[in-house]
């Protein structure tokens, strides 16, 4: 269960359920009696105030409120708009409320030890605003804790973004699968510990609407990684070429380190003769070459991958370098100042790609090589990899990988340590590695991320990008006894 669901792919699974003959009201009872159940798992019995829309986020609210109040709670039910012109199945489950339906203020909070936030769901179309925006705010500065249903109201959820002012939430509690605004930022802050509950829509239903957003999980790539076999030797998982820079040694240094802990079979970073011995002394497991003789590797078939762009430098001679590389079609990390280089031209990069590539922006290399390109983060990657023919991972605290052909993944893993030098230029070694001993590229870069963060995560504070590659064998070792943690 990997899926992501847009709320239009939300919208469309309800209704296939409902059509097959699982009721509406049925549906509904689930989730609020979900809700109830991680409150009630997390919270002594207290006063809950439950703050409800006129959709059917308000009717699970009324659902919540009713069975709180069984549960023996001292509960305050809150409404945006009359109770008479809800409809559907938030009409039938108003009904079912006992208690008094009071107008939505601040007044609701007083004395309140819980909000649960029922007011918009994840399809919200307008930005909050005015006196909804006030409660929102007193929400957020009662200090009460606070449970969102579906997505805490404000975020978009689809996009993560904010719509005037969002709740901020503890716990956000949603149904069937995450939607893409659980994980992309900010909505992946606001949103507090995300919560997925089963509530009555079949796993079939999900893959007949074949969604192409997942969460990026071992699930996801696992099947795709080339374990060496018994009889295997080295030339079988990959000779990958670093082309390491002439001054900024460190960079290569540390995608050659990270390519080798991959599983790369063999690596030779080629650079300046000036420099090759500082990357010889850093390892006696690599080679190198002088950068004169890279076409000559090249035309070997054996030399199947390659890295360029951490420490390369930026310019025409970078650019014309990497056109020259690519014409190889080899499989193709571009990195760093191999993005930067091409930012008058990105086109000219975009054609000379003909072979798997992966392309590894942050946010600043990304608007330079697409500056035209603007949206969520999980629609630019898209929109770039269509463009490119690469594929994309944009990096950040939501990672964002996207093939061409549509398919994305976001990272969850929250790894705030990786913020750090040279940790970009290990994920890069990484994917390169994984790239050499022949895992298709979207899988690679995936894998290559999950390890990078799963990384971060395990080592914690005092992390520095030399840390990052000892720990690969680690969640390596994992990963092939089928237990990643």
């Amino acid at each position: 269960m990997f899926e992501v669901l847009t709320t239009e792919q939300m919208y469309e699974a309800d209704r296939r359920t409902i059509e097959a003959g699982t009721s509406g009201d049925v549906l509904m009872e689930n989730a609020g009696a979900s809700v109830v159940a991680e409150i009630v798992s997390r919270w002594t019995t207290r006063a809950a105030t439950v703050l409800c829309g006129p959709g059917n986020n308000g009717g699970d609210g009324f659902v919540i409120a009713r069975l709180l109040r069984n549960a023996g709670w001292s509960v305050r039910l809150g409404l945006l708009g009359d109770v008479e012109k809800l409809t559907g199945d938030a009409a039938l489950n108003a009904g079912r409320w006992e208690g008094a339906v009071e107008r939505l203020s601040p007044a609701l909070l007083v004395g309140a030890d819980l909000v649960v936030d029922c007011l918009f769901g994840a399809g919200l179309a307008r930005p909050i605003e005015g006196d909804l925006a006030s409660l929102v705010q007193a929400v957020n500065d009662s200090g009460v804790p606070v449970v969102a249903v579906d997505v805490p109201s404000g975020v978009d959820g689809n996009s993560g973004e904010v719509r005037g002012i969002s709740v901020k939430a503890n716990v956000t509690v949603t149904f069937c699968r995450p939607k893409p605004g659980h994980y992309l930022l900010p909505g992946r802050i606001l949103c507090g510990q995300v919560i997925v509950r089963d509530i009555g829509i079949a796993d079939q239903t999900i893959r007949d609407i074949r969604p192409m957003l997942v969460c990026n999980e071992p699930g996801v790539w696992r099947a795709g990684i080339n374990w060496p076999g018994v009889d295997g030797h080295k030339y079988h998982r990959g000779h990958l070429l670093v082309i390491g820079g002439a001054t900024m040694t460190g960079a290569g240094r540390l995608v050659a380190r990270a390519a080798r802990r991959a599983g790369a079979g063999l690596l030779t970073v080629v650079a300046e003769p000036a420099s090759l011995s500082v990357y010889a002394a850093d390892s006696p497991g690599i080679m190198t070459a002088p950068i004169a003789t890279l076409d000559d590797l090249l035309k070997d078939c054996r030399h199947n991958a390659l890295v360029i762009g951490p420490g390369f430098g930026v310019g025409d001679e970078t650019c014309s370098r990497i056109i020259t590389l690519l014409h190889y079609c080899r499989c193709t990390v571009l990195d760093a100042d191999a993005l930067t280089s091409f930012a008058e031209q990105p086109s000219t990069l975009f054609f000379a790609i003909q072979g798997p590539t992966v392309l590894t922006p942050h946010e600043g290399e990304f608007a330079r090589l697409f500056p035209d390109i603007e949206g969520d983060k999980l629609s630019r990657a898209r929109a770039a990899a269509k463009r490119s023919g690469a594929t994309v991972l944009i990096k950040g605290a939501d990672t964002v990988v996207a093939a061409p052909d549509g398919r994305a993944a976001i990272n969850t893993i929250d790894a705030p340590w990786l913020a750090t030098a040279g940790s970009g230029d290990v994920l890069a070694g990484i994917i390169g590695g994984l790239m050499a001993q022949g895992m298709e590229m979207f899988d690679a870069a995936c894998m290559g991320a999950w390890l990078h963060a799963r990384a971060g995560g395990d080592i914690g504070p005092g992390l520095i990008a030399e840390d990052i590659p000892h720990h690969l064998p680690v969640l390596l070792g994992q990963l092939w006894r089928g237990v990643p943690k």
